[in-house]
């Protein structure tokens, strides 16, 4: 594999957690951003891992700390660049009556408002390297519509729109896609069931595909993600479904 150098975010637990490991185990460099560290990462991999701590929805300190060389000379002299926005907010979980100015703000910033910023500094950055590729995590819910999850909707609907008309700038060197990964067994599921049923209509369901056992594990959506991401295929399409990209 050529020198390959990767920025994750939210890689302190969940699904990023599971791809910045599986990114590791393939001897890729990761840079990891989220509010909280990932102690065993930094444990069992030393030099090839580093992370910085940074609460994503603070916009003006997360452009300030781009504004350093820091994230520059981590990507700069690699052969293949690689920028996974995975870092998400599901809440407000709720109707839009009920949903806090506040909640709503957070959720846009981090799951929208970090993910471009961070495209546009990705770029910038990587000017003089031979492949870059940024791969958004989308969602089905960016694609169809559900009772009571109305930001978190629009938000990865925004990046599903923003992969497609980023493939449509044909930037040299630089492959895009959105990639919905499926039902995991993460923290947001966690959520999920937590909710009302007054303010998600659809939450019986994933408490039957809890019980039942039918929820993907992280590890293996990171597995299928990263071999995706690697692939010569990787940007055929700006928006994907993980199982199909991977058929």
């Amino acid at each position: 594999m050529p020198d390959t150098a990767a920025v994750v975010t939210g890689h302190s637990r969940g699904l990023g957690a599971a791809i910045a490991a599986e990114l590791l185990a393939r001897d890729v460099r990761v840079l990891g951003l989220a509010r909280n560290d990932n102690r065993e990462l930094a444990q069992r991999h030393g030099d090839k891992f580093t992370q910085l701590t940074l609460d994503l929805a603070d916009l003006a300190a997360l452009t300030r700390w781009l504004e350093s060389d820091t994230f520059s000379r981590f990507l700069g002299e690699c052969d293949l660049a690689l920028l996974v926005n995975n870092a998400g907010v599901l809440e407000p979980l709720a109707p839009l009556q009920k949903q806090e100015p506040a909640d709503v703000a957070r959720a846009i910033a981090v799951n929208v408002g970090a993910a471009l910023t961070f495209s546009a500094a990705f770029v910038a950055a990587t000017n003089d390297v031979t492949d870059r590729r940024i791969l958004h995590i989308s969602s089905g819910a960016g694609r169809k519509a559900y009772a009571g999850w109305s930001v978190y909707c629009a938000s990865k609907a925004a990046l599903d729109q923003h992969a497609r008309a980023v493939a449509l700038d044909h930037t040299e060197r630089l492959r895009v896609s959105a990639v919905a990964p499926g039902i995991i067994d993460t923290y947001m599921q966690d959520v999920i069931r937590a909710s009302k049923v007054a303010d998600v209509p659809n939450q019986p369901r994933f408490v039957e595909l809890w019980r039942e056992g039918q929820l993907q594990k992280p590890n293996e959506v990171a597995r299928a993600l990263v071999d995706f991401l690697l692939s010569d295929g990787f940007g055929s399409d700006p928006v994907s479904d993980l199982h199909r990209a991977t058929a």
